[in-house]
């Protein structure tokens, strides 16, 4: 996949995790902060959509993570919204606000300013969990401007969920 995927790759993506969800009778929610519910819109962009789609949350600030995701005030305090403590909170919290049974977490900086040297722009965790069942999340660090650090996060949030056992 180009570092900066298209559109279209962005949708053949979002349609291949909805077949797979669909295949497997799993439901999805998004939490996104950086991509401000970019992975969502990919993923209703997709004819048949609700037929795996549950909801999506965009929660860009503080305030809005602690209300929508139950995201702990300690937690941003000590580690920062962009964390992998903080996207875990978010993608756990995620599931427990939905009916999903699945669900993705983004939070990151994509510019062209709010990085440091701990974490540049382009700095992005990602976490992924399952209802019931394990928590994934990594940390990536996406070069480009602003457009291109949002669109690789779509895309790496997409086939996160594309993999999911």
């Amino acid at each position: 996949m180009p570092s900066s995927p298209d559109d279209q790759e962005l949708e053949r993506l979002a349609g291949r995790v909805g077949e797979r969800l669909r295949q497997a009778h799993d439901r999805v929610v998004t939490a996104e902060s950086c991509t401000g519910g970019w992975i969502a819109k990919a993923m209703t962009g997709v004819a048949g959509s609700s037929d795996w789609f549950d909801s999506g949350m965009v929660a860009y600030s503080y305030e809005a993570k602690q209300r929508l995701l139950g995201v702990r005030p300690q937690t941003l305090e000590s580690e920062g919204a962009v964390s992998r403590e903080a996207v875990i909170e978010m993608v756990s919290g995620a599931l427990v606000n939905s009916g999903a049974s699945v669900a993705v977490a983004v939070t990151g900086i994509a510019g062209p300013g709010g990085g440091s040297a701990d974490k540049p722009v382009g700095t992005v965790w990602i976490g992924w969990k399952r209802r019931g069942g394990y928590t994934r999340a990594e940390l990536f660090q996406f070069q480009g401007d602003r457009d291109a650090v949002r669109r690789q996060t779509v895309a790496r949030a997409l086939e996160g969920l594309e993999a999911l056992e």
